[in-house]
């Protein structure tokens, strides 16, 4: 005879924690796709509006500068901390999705740069306050289910490359896809009914006492440590298709571009399953030390590619891989390192202005990679990557400090 058990309030708990948490990150996946939307078509703009080199990165650079600017305002009025995150996550893939539905009708390259900053500047209130929000579901387990976030993202970063490995489709059609699928994610968000049992205290808010909290030390070790991941993070991601094409193992082949691609895509795609690696380490031995771990990693492997890209192409694309796995890995960690030190009242905007630190060092290098691959080489570029994590990791060092060495 079976009897009959009812969960208990912590097993129901759990229950509820974990729908919320593919509730948001099935949100943030669909709607960030706009995010990478002109990925997937610069060939074809590039051949419509006859665009240089420089222009093309630009139509990338300018969604990250526009996040900055987003994620700068919602920091500046408050925003980010006095409106649940829910409802700002739906505003913005909702105003994402229009934005990048006009660039159908963009005339040139001016305004779709233009398009392309809005775009970004939506996106600013979704991927911040989905942050938030997953944080306030989860106390302990909170450096696995950030990765999960972050996983979601970067699975959306892979997807230009799946596109240029089929074929690729007219721009328009990608242009519409991606617009729907954000109003979709926007639209998710209303299953998500109410914030998680840790939410974080509301109060009226000042810009002044919001930028004291965000002077504590360790989150300012968190935000340089952040800015060094980014440094590396999103030239890996948007420039690793093009030097994997270059190398001679598909270079000289008909169909190089198109196993390059589906090359770069699982290059890309495997940070997913870093991520929860990294959320894993970083719930067992700490934030800090799970972001260490990354960075010795990832540094590592741009280093060892710098010196080792002419290589056999199996042993290339073993490095290439496990550069993707790890460069994402500590992503989530210096978010959930800044929730856990800021002033609980400003998490929001603490979250807010460490993105817009870290997209703003994103711009520099998304430019800079192919300049220096072109005009010098690419085991120039790489290096320069390399910085990236060397600073990150003595921040990281300075921060994992017990307070009796400190001077």
């Amino acid at each position: 005879m079976r009897i009959a058990t009812t969960p208990s309030p912590g097993e129901g708990q759990q229950a509820h924690a974990k729908r919320a948490l593919a509730l948001i990150a099935l949100a943030t996946f669909l709607s960030m796709s706009v995010w990478f939307s002109a990925s997937f078509v610069v060939p074809q703009l590039r051949e419509m509006w006859r665009l240089s080199s420089g222009e093309s990165s630009l139509l990338t650079i300018a969604v990250q500068l526009g996040f900055v600017v987003g994620a700068l305002t919602l920091t500046a009025t408050g925003l980010a901390d006095a409106v649940p995150g829910r409802r700002l996550m739906r505003a913005g893939a909702l105003a994402a999705a229009v934005m990048n539905l006009i660039l159908l009708w963009a005339p040139g390259f001016t305004t779709a740069v233009l398009l392309r900053a809005l775009t970004g500047a939506c996106l600013a209130a979704v991927y911040p306050p989905a942050l938030k929000e997953v944080s306030t579901w989860f106390r302990e387990g909170r450096g696995t289910a950030l990765g999960v976030m972050i996983g979601a993202l970067t699975l959306g970063s892979a997807a230009p490359q799946l596109v240029k490995a089929t074929g690729g489709v007219d721009w328009r059609v990608v242009i519409v896809a991606t617009s729907v699928l954000t109003a979709l994610g926007g639209l998710a968000t209303l299953l998500i009914r109410h914030a998680g049992p840790y939410p974080f205290p509301t109060s009226e808010f000042s810009l002044r006492s919001a930028l004291r909290a965000g002077r504590n030390r360790q989150v300012v070790l968190a935000d340089i440590g952040y800015a060094g991941h980014m440094w590396e993070l999103y030239a890996m991601w948007a420039w690793i298709g093009t030097f994997l094409a270059g190398l001679d193992g598909f270079a000289h082949r008909a169909d190089g571009p198109r196993l390059a691609a589906l090359a770069a895509f699982v290059c890309i795609g495997v940070g997913a399953a870093g991520c929860l690696v990294g959320g894993r380490i970083s719930d067992r031995k700490g934030r800090a030390q799970a972001a260490l771990i990354s960075l010795s990693c990832s540094g590592g492997a741009a280093a060892v590619l710098a010196f080792a890209h002419h290589l056999p192409l199996p042993v290339v694309l073993t490095v290439s891989a496990f550069w993707g796995f790890w460069v994402i890995a500590d992503s989530a960690q210096f978010s959930a390192m800044v929730t856990e030190n800021v002033d609980q009242r400003y998490v929001g905007s603490a979250v807010s202005l460490q993105l817009a630190i870290g997209y703003v060092t994103t711009a520099v290098t998304i430019y800079l990679v192919p300049v220096l691959a072109d005009a010098v080489s690419w085991t120039a570029a790489l290096l320069v990557l390399v910085l990236g994590p060397v600073v990150g990791i003595g921040a990281l060092l300075a921060y994992l400090r017990p307070p009796a060495a400190r001077v």
